[in-house]
């Protein structure tokens, strides 16, 4: 054997490496920074791999809370969240968190272990058919079936769950293949013919869009969490002062465009303010930009901007048209989209008197609350939130009343400050997923806004947040019952209360404790105030439990069936 060919093969042989050591590799060339994961035997080899990586791991008390926390982390970061979960339970325990992130569009890199290659399909001890359980909620999937092919699949999957419309990538991996060994190769080009995103859009649509700006007298936009994922707040921004349009977000849209702009009409939707969902319901022409027309966002479709027509801009073509018709479909990445308008810059339509209108609405329809001397009403609570955070938290909410009072009053003027799980509607999604978002950004301020239903669901993460010593601010709104579900059966079950009553509550406090976590509670405005102080002031994690107005309500509130018009609560 020649010299060269002695060197080469040396070269070979000091890339080869077993399955695990290709996985923990690859994720050091994807700038992989943390981990959300929960060994167990099938994954045994991978974590051997990752003892001495040098990549940090977090060690979710549940695997549920582990996805939630790599969620809140790429809602942050904007990076993908990568978790590693065991086979059989390991893997079905983050069906949930698949199903949130795939609806909500969130990427995340999900490694399942699994039995052997030799036993698959034969019941073996931990065995569960990973892949046909999560293919309908991942935006792709593999299972590993040659060790030689795993370095391609880990690119493949972190391009698929980051490109066009983000979402969640599973690997499955049988245990032998992370011992049996090949050549780790990572410089292979991605060449998917069947997955094209389509970033740059269509510039007669750009055109059709922007003479229909032009002739419309009552524009509105709604902007959904797409405008947040491409980056694109500056130019949705530049776009809307230019074309002097009024905009309303989706909940999950929040932060995309400041809150305290005077072309701002709130949150639209079934807890939307009276002033957006009028300005959906009047508008003679809706531009919705990275939204997807969620039914609590439309209400009835039969009544859903029926004097508009109607420009759809998405990077996902399956969306437009699919709940509303759409006259005007623009195809392309929100960012790309909003620069070709900007570039454009249209005449705008003669709108004065639409602003007009839409100003006296905001001004004589505000959201209201009766205020109480005795009892901490919920609304007041998240008034003193935003207050004593100065509005610059990163808010993670569970879902319920809590989660649109929060959506409501806390005044977003920036993006990726607000976590929630909105298409799925997750509880037990605040608490984990504000460990994620605390680990992405470690010098913000994070508050978790729960609901004492949900936070019971996913507790034990308070083990990782005092072993982390993460100071997030815990903020339970206690008002003993299962919120929105005790709304809804008050409203239009003859307040029959069946099961969303819980008057016997944990003491949180002393659950505090057990953790190891400063505990603090209020039941009033004043002690409220002192107690977000000195919980702001603290250095450290803390849970406080505030006792709220038992049975307040969520309004205004569109009922299921009913349309914008037909707001319930609008007024006091």
């Amino acid at each position: 054997m020649g010299l060269n060919a002695k060197v080469e093969e040396q070269t070979k042989a000091s890339t080869k490496m077993n399955g695990s050591q290709m996985l923990i590799e690859a994720l050091k060339r994807e700038n992989v920074e943390v981990i959300f994961g929960y060994p167990g035997g099938a994954v045994l080899n991978i974590y051997d791999s990752l003892y001495d990586s040098g990549i940090f791991h977090v060690l979710s008390r549940h695997e549920q809370g582990g996805i939630h926390a790599a969620e809140g982390y790429a809602r942050i970061s904007g990076k993908p969240g990568v978790v590693i979960a065991t086979s059989g339970p390991g893997a079905t325990n983050i069906v949930t968190g698949l199903a949130d992130a795939m609806i909500d569009s969130i990427p995340l890199v999900v490694f399942t272990g699994q039995v052997a290659s030799s036993v698959i399909g034969s019941d073996a001890f931990q065995e569960a058919d990973v892949l046909g359980i999560t293919m309908p909620i991942t935006k792709h999937s593999y299972q590993v079936r040659d060790v030689k092919d795993l370095p391609k699949i880990i690119k493949e999957a972190f391009y698929i769950a980051t490109s066009g419309r983000p979402g969640p990538v599973l690997i499955d991996i049988p245990k032998d293949m992370t011992v049996h060994e090949a050549e780790f190769d990572y410089d292979q080009e991605i060449h998917l013919p069947g997955y094209q995103p389509t970033i740059q859009p269509n510039h007669l649509q750009i055109r059709k869009l922007v003479e229909a700006v032009s002739q419309a007298k009552k524009p509105v936009i709604l902007a959904g969490a797409g405008v947040i994922f491409a980056k694109a707040a500056k130019e949705l921004r530049e776009y809307v002062e230019q074309q002097q349009i009024p905009l309303t977000h989706t909940l999950l849209g929040l932060g995309g465009f400041p809150a305290d702009h005077p072309l701002y009409l709130g949150m639209a939707g079934m807890h939307g303010t009276y002033t957006a969902n009028m300005a959906l319901h009047e508008c003679d022409l809706l531009i919705s930009i990275g939204a997807r027309f969620d039914d609590r966002v439309t209400g009835n479709l039969q009544h859903f901007a029926p004097n508009a027509t109607v420009a759809h801009i998405d990077i996902d073509p399956a969306e437009i048209g699919k709940n509303v018709p759409t006259k005007i479909p623009v195809v392309g990445d929100a960012k790309e989209v909003l620069k070709s308008l900007v570039h454009q810059n249209g005449k705008p339509g003669e709108s004065q008197e639409w602003r007009e209108k839409l100003a006296g609405w905001k001004e004589e329809y505000p959201l209201v609350y009766k205020p109480s001397e005795d009892e901490l009403k919920p609304q007041k609570l998240i008034e003193l939130i935003y207050k004593y955070t100065k509005g610059d938290a990163i808010v993670t909410t569970d879902v319920g009343q809590h989660q649109m009072w929060a959506a409501q009053y806390y005044h977003f003027t920036k993006p990726n400050r607000w976590v929630t799980s909105g298409g799925l509607g997750t509880m037990g999604f605040g608490l984990p997923s504000s460990i994620g978002a605390q680990i992405a950004e470690k010098s913000s301020t994070v508050v978790a806004i729960l609901g004492d239903g949900g936070f019971q669901m996913t507790s034990q993460e308070l083990s990782v947040i005092q072993e982390l010593n993460l100071p997030i601010k815990i903020i339970i709104l206690n008002n003993k019952a299962l919120g929105m579900v005790r709304q809804w059966q008050e409203l239009f079950y003859n307040e029959r209360y069946s099961h969303s009553l819980i008057p016997n509550q944990p003491d949180f406090m002393k659950l505090a404790d057990a953790y190891g976590i400063k505990g603090m509670k209020a039941s009033n405005d004043k002690e409220a105030e002192q107690v977000l102080k000195d919980a702001l002031e603290f250095e450290g994690p803390v849970l406080m439990d505030f006792s709220v107005t038992p049975f307040e309500n969520v309004y205004p509130m569109v009922a299921t069936g009913k349309g914008h018009h037909e707001m319930v609560g609008v007024k006091l």
